[in-house]
């Protein structure tokens, strides 16, 4: 069995994508919000699955955490519509690095990659900001957009993986489950 230590309908979708059967269990860890992009994706990662994997023996977890950096700052999920209205307009018409941290755990196994993918956005005015900050959509997103939903339209590039910026880079998983000896997916 395979148990997904996340809530993040995104993550959910792209699991199923590539047939994997699984079932989700969200952590209740608290996420350390402070250090390098690369070390506290992998950090937050490893905790939440490990935090499921403490109630669940002889059973594959997969954990991952998302954040959006920018100049030095970290952006997470935004608390209101003010603070993402405040990221939107620090990352529009910029190009900044989406990072996710992935942890396989089984036991007491952990097994960690990470991927970093280059967003550029194009500019948004302040009404656009507005109006897709109604939408609800960036509330619960790193960096408060979606590239998979209305935010798209202000995305003009990106280099690396886009499953890693919508929250699952599938082929960093991919290898690393490889290298642990999970199936994924049943074909």
């Amino acid at each position: 069995m395979i148990i997904l230590a996340s809530k993040s309908p995104r993550r959910r979708e792209l699991l199923k994508q590539i047939g994997c059967r699984f079932i989700c269990e969200s952590s209740d860890t608290d996420e350390v919000k402070t250090g390098a992009p690369e070390e506290l994706v992998m950090v937050n990662a490893r905790m939440k699955a490990a935090n499921i994997a403490a109630k669940h023996k002889d059973t594959w977890i997969i954990g991952a955490d998302t954040i959006v950096a920018l100049d030095n700052r970290i952006y997470g999920k935004p608390a209101d519509t003010e603070e993402a209205a405040a990221m939107l307009g620090k990352i529009a018409g910029r190009t900044h690095e989406v990072y996710t941290g992935i942890a396989l755990v089984y036991n007491d196994e952990c097994w960690q990659d990470m991927a970093v993918t280059q967003v550029e956005m194009t500019a948004m005015t302040n009404n656009e900001i507005h109006k897709y900050v109604l939408t609800g959509e960036p509330l619960d997103k790193a960096g408060a957009y979606a590239i998979q939903g209305k935010c798209a339209v202000f995305i003009k590039g990106i280099n690396g993986s886009y499953s890693n910026v919508v929250g699952l880079p599938l082929q960093k998983l991919y290898e690393l489950s490889a290298k642990a000896g999970l199936l994924l997916s049943e074909g």
